[in-house]
């Protein structure tokens, strides 16, 4: 455990460094609320997305491809989802309901997850995780812009909207655009997938120094109530009610354990970007994400713990 225990901690501190250097910028007068909004919607509309399809063209989708692990995953976030919304409609402030409900479901499986899935079960954890990821990306993305434009003040709800504005989204058009060139295999100029790279290491760098720029004490203690029930849905209740369906459909050994690890991963750094970019809470979404990314090296350990002393991953 305290093996795992480190893997968990060496990938959450570079998180939270970014985190802290967006802090002290925003102390030190490097940065401001204008380039927090200028560098959130360049990260939204450009690296994000460039980010997204590069993982999707490199995820191996015809050697790791198992319809099973996809399926319940796809129905467990839906149902998770589900059980998040209800849950806000019933307790938390209108306003803060599409934060609330993307705080608590949407994982940060392409840094986290995955490579706590490779760190434990090695290429098999890489293949199965990163085509998982794929469709990971794509759920997140679509069930995200459906409850923040579902309560986005400036928005029209209606279906052809709401459908407009998932089809309309960067990051889901990213995913869209590279399933046909990682499904034939198609393979980009030198040149280009190397610019794509560069773009995309801007991504998560960029969004966690706006995250920091955004927090502030007073926002952390108007958030704190909403932010840790978020979180507790996210790091503990959630993950539980998912893996224990696993179980029971059969699911052991490293596809149980890959499941487990995706749904019990922090807050997506990308829930940031989504939030300000629909006109949702912000500083909710950066508590949310902080707390979760905090709390996640104990309640991960705690649930591999488990699964391995029951034997069943």
């Amino acid at each position: 455990m305290l093996v795992l225990l480190s893997q968990t901690l060496a990938l959450t501190a570079p998180v939270f460094a970014m985190l802290f250097l967006g802090i002290l910028l925003k102390r030190l007068g490097q940065i401001d609320a204008a380039f927090v909004g200028t560098a959130s919607a360049l990260v939204f509309n450009v690296s994000m997305p460039v980010m997204l399809f590069l993982a999707i063209l490199h995820a191996d989708l015809k050697t790791a491809l198992q319809p099973a692990v996809l399926g319940y995953f796809v129905l467990a976030t839906l149902v998770t989802f589900l059980i998040a919304w209800g849950w806000a409609v019933l307790r938390v402030p209108r306003a803060e309901r599409g934060v609330y409900v993307q705080g608590a479901f949407r994982g940060n499986n392409g840094i986290i997850g995955l490579a706590l899935a490779t760190s434990l079960y090695g290429d098999y954890g890489l293949s199965l995780g990163g085509v998982l990821g794929g469709v990971v990306i794509l759920t997140y993305n679509s069930l995200a812009v459906l409850v923040l434009e579902f309560y986005n003040p400036a928005g029209k709800v209606g279906p052809w909207s709401l459908l407009k504005s998932i089809l309309r989204n960067p990051l889901i058009l990213g995913v869209l655009a590279a399933i046909p060139f990682a499904y034939w295999e198609v393979r980009l100029p030198v040149w280009l997938s190397t610019s794509g790279e560069y773009l995309a290491q801007l991504t998560l760098p960029l969004a966690l120094i706006c995250i920091g720029g955004t927090l502030s004490l007073d926002s952390l203690r108007a958030s704190t109530g909403l932010a840790i029930g978020s979180s507790m849905m996210k790091l503990v209740w959630l993950p539980i009610l998912a893996t224990l369906g696993a179980f029971a459909c059969g699911f052991r050994g490293a596809e149980l354990g890959i499941l487990f690890l995706y749904f019990a991963s922090p807050t997506a750094a990308a829930s940031f970007v989504m939030a300000r970019a629909a006109g949702g809470n912000a500083e909710l979404a950066a508590a949310i994400i902080v707390i979760t990314t905090l709390g996640a090296a104990l309640t991960t350990n705690i649930g591999l713990f488990v699964l391995q002393w029951g034997g069943w991953i």
